[in-house]
């Protein structure tokens, strides 16, 4: 948990965004390291060291390698939160859904060969399926989507603990978006997220008719 300071005003507002650049770069560097390294090669020394912050620092932020790891699913999914409650009002859902959840999963610059990406993509599926990251991916799931059936409930007028629709649709998407990126990293060429996202989401909202 991050230790907080008293303050008040637009200093909050700076030091806030500071220590989400800083959870941030810890959840990168800590993804990063292990995708290039394995799993038990890195330690939080390591993390802190890529991230350039104390270990001390590292702690204030995350219990350990997992929750650092899995961090990175529950931010961005709660900005994709975040980001359907600002869409217009008079936006269908599926359409505020698909802008919000592009936005987050928008394809990032390629760097280096296609050998390069190939590696990086097995790294990532070999992180996925690490034992030691189970638990936390597990709370991390179940977050995300607590921060999603919120944002749908807000959308759509209905009640996260009197009605089926917001919980069912947040896990119908987070699956969608589960089977996507999982997807993008099969195969001789991995493919971007945002594309498989994108045909994972227009299914979706034609109801995942039977191909």
């Amino acid at each position: 948990m991050v230790m907080d300071d008293e303050d008040d005003g637009p200093a909050m507002g700076l030091r806030e965004r500071k220590k989400l650049e800083t959870r941030d770069a810890l959840s990168a560097a800590a993804i990063g390291l292990i995708v290039e390294r394995g799993w038990s090669a890195v330690t939080i020394e390591d993390i802190a060291a890529a991230a350039n912050v104390s270990v001390r620092t590292f702690r204030n932020y995350f219990s350990g390698k997992a929750e650092a790891v899995a961090a990175r699913h529950v931010d961005r999914m709660r900005r994709v939160a975040d980001g359907l409650r600002a869409r217009p009002a008079g936006e269908p859902l599926w359409d505020a859904v698909r802008a919000a959840v592009q936005e987050q999963f928008a394809a990032a610059p390629q760097s280096g060969d296609g050998a390069a990406a190939r590696r990086r993509a097995d790294g990532v599926r070999l992180l996925l399926t690490e034992p030691a990251l189970a638990g936390e991916m597990a709370k991390a799931h179940a977050a995300a989507e607590a921060e999603l059936a919120a944002a749908i409930a807000e959308r759509t007028g209905t009640d996260t603990d009197r009605d089926l629709y917001p919980g069912l649709t947040a896990a119908v998407l987070g699956a969608a978006i589960g089977a996507a990126v999982a997807h993008s990293l099969r195969g001789d060429r991995p493919v971007p997220a945002d594309a498989v996202l994108r045909d994972a989401l227009d299914r979706l909202t034609a109801g995942l008719p039977t191909p």
